[in-house]
């Protein structure tokens, strides 16, 4: 991870889950963070309850606004680019369609714009999601090559974003013209991600620590659907490797990856609660509403074969770890625990985590 040290970091969506854990790592590994996003989507959150802004260079801004994207991007002169900024629940995307469209793609064509017009870019990592494909249901799992779709707007509108990516890249950063253009763009896919300071409303592992933490039984809507759930570090760290690959101008990288557990850890929701109230115990439990619900899948899993074997990526925590994890965070917060050194202590074990994986996979 000593490639980040002094790198020109941009990422959109920082104030978000995804984007403060990606931010402090970041900060940690010694990058020069700017990070471009609305206010935080939650209260509480991760952003604000572990400082964010007093560690990286935090800009207010919207990626559907095209001209204040541009000139944050300007002054900030990045190397590299880490696009996360998102409309990222499928209820709400139900209730705001236009707004979600507006975020997840027209934020994509901008992000892609300004990178187009920027003369310090070499690498852009647009994050999209599991949901981008075109789900039919078989129960198999998702190759990159497959299909995009979406049956509601927001795994429709993940799927056009995905689309936009591979339009810009081949109208304007083909990998065969990289010496003309100097930018490499790929796209990054990941499953249901979990883990501590996600506070989004109507999202399930949210749901329950408010839950379990208030002493109620929280209700759940789909518990039969099955998901690839995996710890928020594990995708990240899929992005920084792409990332560094990407910066490198290594060939064959500028594609769509997917990020997602191993098979065995595509689960369905009633296991996930029904583990988490066991780690959580203090009778921790749950209840399954009985309302109709807005169409949602039921059954998604991604196949990482590629990342693994071409990127050289791999989880470093199963579900089960992750799932320690996100409990102790939680109880931690809720204990009044420092959020930065709660968060930074689960950034450090992951990657020593990671070490050794790398060192069981190389015999060394």
């Amino acid at each position: 991870m000593s490639f980040w040290r002094g790198k020109r970091v941009f990422i959109t969506g920082h104030t978000g889950f995804k984007g403060a854990w990606l931010s402090l790592w970041l900060a940690d590994l010694g990058a020069e963070v700017t990070g471009f996003a609305l206010a935080p989507p939650t209260e509480p959150s991760l952003f604000e309850s572990a400082g964010v802004a007093h560690l990286i260079t935090h800009v207010h801004g919207d990626v559907t606004d095209l001209s204040a994207l541009s000139t944050a991007i300007k002054r900030a002169k990045p190397e590299i680019v880490l696009h996360l900024a998102a409309q990222s629940l499928v209820r709400l995307s139900y209730d705001e369609p236009v707004s979600t469209y507006a975020t997840n793609v027209m934020g994509t064509v901008n992000l892609l714009e300004a990178v187009r017009h920027s003369s310090s870019v070499r690498a852009v990592v647009c994050v999209t999601s599991d949901k981008c494909y075109e789900n039919r249901e078989t129960g198999q799992a998702y190759r990159e090559d497959d299909a995009m779709g979406g049956f509601d707007p927001y795994s429709s509108s993940k799927g056009c974003a995905e689309l936009v990516v591979s339009a810009w890249r081949r109208s304007f950063f083909h990998p065969d013209r990289l010496g003309q253009h100097g930018v490499s763009v790929a796209s990054a896919r990941a499953g249901n991600v979990i883990g501590g300071g996600d506070w989004a409303k109507d999202r399930l592992v949210p749901d329950l620590m408010r839950g379990f933490a208030a002493g109620r039984r929280p209700v759940i809507r789909f518990p039969g659907a099955v998901r690839p759930w995996q710890h928020v570090l594990e995708p990240l760290g899929g992005y920084l490797l792409l990332a560094e690959k990407l910066y490198s101008g290594e060939p064959n990288m500028t594609q769509g990856w997917n990020f997602g557990p191993a098979p065995q850890d595509a689960k369905p929701v009633r296991w996930l609660a029904d583990r988490l109230a066991q780690i959580w115990g203090e009778g921790a439990g749950w209840d399954e509403t009985g309302e109709p619900q807005p169409h949602e899948a039921t059954h998604l899993s991604l196949d990482c074969a590629k990342a693994r074997t071409r990127l050289g990526w791999t989880p470093a925590w199963d579900l089960r770890e992750g799932l320690f994890r996100t409990v102790a965070w939680y109880k931690g917060f809720a204990e009044g625990g420092d959020v930065a050194d709660l968060t930074l202590g689960q950034i450090r074990a992951h990657h020593r985590a990671a070490l050794e994986t790398e060192s069981v996979l190389h015999g060394s």
